[in-house]
């Protein structure tokens, strides 16, 4: 079982017609056509679903390399502490969930050093009615609900961009860790905390980098600094057009 607290990454390359083929492929398959010029590509598009496994939306996915099963059951658990029993993956069709915290350091304890056998002891270790949901240390669900996956009937679009596109089965992100450092590292590879605006003084922080005012519940307050160097600029730099689009709403990334 492969479930680790990560945004799911689909990119979609628009092309010229002479520039692509149709492929459908998971995992390392490559393509059915041979590679292209670089400069057929049009525009490239990320949709970023924070707060999600692979697992969560694919884990079931025809052919990918998701959740062990056998004959359509799963053939794998992780314990619950405070039942004594084992936990299988379960298909969840809720359209919210809960979750459990999903700071870095929460990751690494799910993971486990390989066992994978973390969650359910983390959603119940993490901090309980938080008047802030979108803090990462909280678990936002009465009852565990990390074991959950979505089925194809659950999510249609996304399945239909793996089936259409790709499906990288085998890709995790950079940083491990909640929306904010996850959305610095979108951008620029790095998550740092910065005294001031020159980018040799900060350092790396895969947890704790500065928080927007918005997100803190301190309008007015100083604005974060980020002193590296962003795609954006170099984006800009070299004249290539770019957009960011977000949800209305005070997470730390919209």
């Amino acid at each position: 079982m492969r479930s680790t607290w990560i945004p799911v990454f689909v990119a979609l390359l628009a092309c010229t017609a002479a520039g692509c083929g149709s492929s459908r492929s998971t995992g390392s398959n490559s393509a059915t056509t041979a590679p292209h010029d670089i400069h057929a590509i049009r525009h490239v598009i990320v949709i970023m679903q924070e707060n999600r496994s692979f697992d969560s939306y694919f884990g079931a996915y025809p052919g990918a390399d998701g959740i062990p099963m056998a004959n359509g059951v799963p053939t794998v658990c992780v314990p619950d502490p405070k039942s004594g029993a084992c936990v299988r993956p379960y298909v969840d069709h809720s359209d919210v969930n809960g979750g459990g915290p999903h700071a870095a350091y929460n990751s690494v304890a799910d993971v486990n050093g390989g066992k994978m056998d973390g969650f359910i002891t983390e959603s119940e270790a993490g901090l309980k009615g938080c008047l802030n949901d979108t803090n990462p240390l909280c678990t936002n669900s009465a009852t565990p609900d990390v074991m959950g996956y979505h089925v194809g009937s659950d999510i249609p679009n996304y399945w239909t961009y793996a089936k259409d596109f790709v499906l990288q089965d085998h890709m995790f992100e950079s940083v491990d860790s909640w929306s904010l450092p996850s959305t610095l590292f979108k951008v620029s590879a790095w998550s740092a905390n910065c005294p001031d605006h020159v980018p040799a003084h900060c350092q790396n922080s895969d947890t704790a980098p500065a928080e927007p005012p918005d997100f803190t519940g301190q309008p007015g307050a100083a604005a974060p600094i980020y002193a590296w160097t962003d795609l954006t600029y170099l984006l800009h730099r070299s004249a290539v057009s770019w957009g960011y689009y977000v949800v209305n709403g005070s997470e730390p990334d919209c």
